[in-house]
């Protein structure tokens, strides 16, 4: 296929990261984050700070580098992590996708955002749905590339329907450009001439959460090795940890290979990738902090301006991961303590927002947490409270995951519960980007201990605060909690380590 004319790529996705466990997530969700179709992409992509997927601005941007092409916008929706997508919806979405495809006219290529952990209330693959739409439509011969999340959970048919999977390799995630852009690459060399020979491989391992970090640990390692093998026949290595809390048959940990000649390099590649990943795999039980020992770990910083100040992570209630964003047990715990000189950032809870919004700043009041408790984990709490600081939501992300990104947080407040500042916002999102707490006036540097609902994002937004040393990982009770066996997994293929210790894998 010649490169000389005007390339037609379709751009779309459908992002979304699901855990069984959390509440349904409907269109509302999407329409208060991003659900844009048509034109309304193309002018979030040129727009000083754009909404969309990053990885959709690095695709673009690099073929814009290589020559005259054409993105033909068709659907991008991009929304938190939460429980799995209302199947209503997904259909009118999937309606939508096909519709504006099918009116696009011919195409020579087909670009697909998505995260790869989606489910829906009655499919266990609508991300392999959407790949199977888009081949249904543009047939067999036109190059089909997509990026994935590497919490990802990866099915036959997404690597059958493909001609190449891209996978992110950084968690925190820093690196959605750097992948877009080797989507666009990829999607060059196709067509010039390129026929992928692909290698799959899923081992019998789901990753808790907090073992998944690239910067030290087992899947630094992996990650590092794999990487150390793209060269030559070797076009693109991914290795997804996947997202346990999806709980669907294709969880696992998933290796793909891609190589330019189908001369066995992606197999032996992959095979030498999932033997190293399996001699790994006893390295991936999460270490946590009792909730008793981080608190007084912050008593401790408190009393003595000589020790490092130090950085909570709340990841069993992390809002990137399904979470509500709003259970008490730390601030509750923090409270009981008498701690002095804590942030905590940012509890969902949009009536407490609206209230404070009401009364007004400087208002002191009985403020009531989680007033109607949307499960066990989230029980209701009641503090003084005097509001301080009241904002729209709406800002830039400064570092890391958000760094660029437009965010709404919804009606936000900052209360002082005498000697912890708490920020609430009204739209569920994970404290991953310090401007969610300097957007309230708040000192991070002069804290002596900052509580954050993220699992790992956080590290890159706040790491100019709190290196890892300073990094508290706490044990509490929530619906992404790193210990798997709290989770009555239903659909998970078994036996699977680290759940069941006794699991194996034939050929490791």
């Amino acid at each position: 296929m010649s490169v000389a004319k005007t390339q037609r790529v379709a751009i779309l996705g459908l992002m979304l990261e699901s855990n069984r466990f959390a509440p349904v997530i409907t269109e509302e969700d999407y329409l208060k984050r991003v659900y844009l179709a048509g034109e309304e992409i193309l002018e979030d992509l040129h727009s000083a700070d754009p909404k969309l997927p990053t990885e959709i601005r690095g695709f673009a941007a690099e073929m814009d580098q290589r020559g005259e092409w054409q993105p033909v916008p068709i659907l991008v929706g991009l929304v938190e992590a939460g429980g799995p997508l209302d199947h209503g919806f997904f259909e009118t979405a999937m309606q939508e996708i096909r519709s504006r495809l099918q009116a696009a006219g011919p195409l020579d290529a087909v670009y697909i955002s998505n995260h790869g952990a989606m489910i829906t209330t009655q499919n266990a693959d609508p991300d392999g749905e959407i790949f199977q739409a888009v081949r249904d439509i543009v047939g067999p011969a036109v190059p089909v590339v997509a990026t994935l999340d590497l919490h990802g959970n990866v099915s036959d048919r997404m690597v059958r329907l493909a001609d190449a999977l891209i996978a992110y390799q950084t968690n925190p995630h820093v690196d959605m450009l750097d992948r877009g852009r080797d989507a666009a690459m990829i999607l060059h060399e196709l067509w010039a001439g390129m026929r992928p020979d692909v290698a799959f491989i899923r081992l019998p391992l789901v990753p808790p959460t907090v073992t998944l970090l690239t910067e030290a640990g087992p899947y630094a390692d992996i990650m590092n090795y794999g990487q150390s093998l793209v060269s030559g026949d070797i076009v693109n290595v991914s290795i997804l940890g996947g997202f346990a809390y999806s709980d669907t048959p294709k969880n696992g940990m998933a290796i793909i290979v891609t190589a330019r000649v189908a001369n066995g390099s992606a197999q032996a590649v992959a095979d030498k990738i999932a033997r190293m990943a399996w001699g790994e795999h006893l390295r991936f039980v999460p270490r946590l902090t009792a909730l008793e020992d981080a608190v007084e770990q912050v008593a401790q910083v408190a009393a003595d301006p000589s020790l490092p100040a130090v950085i909570l992570a709340d990841v069993a209630d992390n809002p990137g991961g399904g979470g509500n964003g709003n259970t008490m047990w730390i601030l509750q715990a923090l409270l009981g303590r008498g701690a002095s000189g804590v942030i905590v950032g940012v509890i969902t809870d949009p009536a407490l927002a609206a209230e404070a919004h009401r009364l007004g700043q400087g208002a002191r009041f009985r403020a009531v947490f989680n007033r109607v408790p949307p499960d066990e984990l989230s029980q209701r709490f009641e503090a003084d409270a005097r509001v301080v600081t009241l904002r729209d939501g709406d800002c830039v992300g400064r570092r890391g995951f958000y760094a660029g990104r437009r965010m709404n947080l919804g009606a936000s407040a900052l209360l002082d519960l005498g000697g912890i500042q708490v920020v609430v916002i009204s739209i569920r999102t994970q404290c991953a980007d310090p401007i969610f707490l300097e957007m309230m006036g708040l000192n991070i540097a002069a804290a002596r201990a900052v509580v954050v609902k993220s699992r790992g994002h956080f590290r890159a937004g706040f790491d100019e605060f709190f290196p890892p040393a300073q990094v508290i990982e706490v044990d509490a009770p929530g619906l992404t909690s790193p210990v798997l066996t709290r989770f009555d997994f239903k659909n998970l293929p078994r036996p699977v380590f680290p759940i069941d210790l006794q699991a194996e894998w034939p050929r490791g």
